[in-house]
């Protein structure tokens, strides 16, 4: 039995959609795993932005002293 033209572009669409389907179910399972990885507690999170403004200040007077390489 031969199938006619439009049934193989029926077949077609039911691949590609699903194909697109696939794809997007698996960018939300990455997103999801990624979101559950970058979950910080309170803490940590005022511990990073802590360093990160000791690190600015140190560029800043170094960068007012003239140090290389600080700007």
């Amino acid at each position: 039995m031969t199938r006619g033209p439009l049934q193989n572009n029926r077949l077609r669409k039911l691949l590609g959609v699903s194909a697109v389907l696939g794809v997007a179910a698996t960018g939300v399972v990455v997103a999801r795993r990624e979101r559950r990885r970058r979950t910080y507690t309170p803490g940590e999170v005022r511990e990073h932005l802590h360093r990160r403004h000791a690190e600015a200040l140190l560029r800043k007077r170094d960068a007012e002293g003239g140090v290389w390489g600080s700007e």
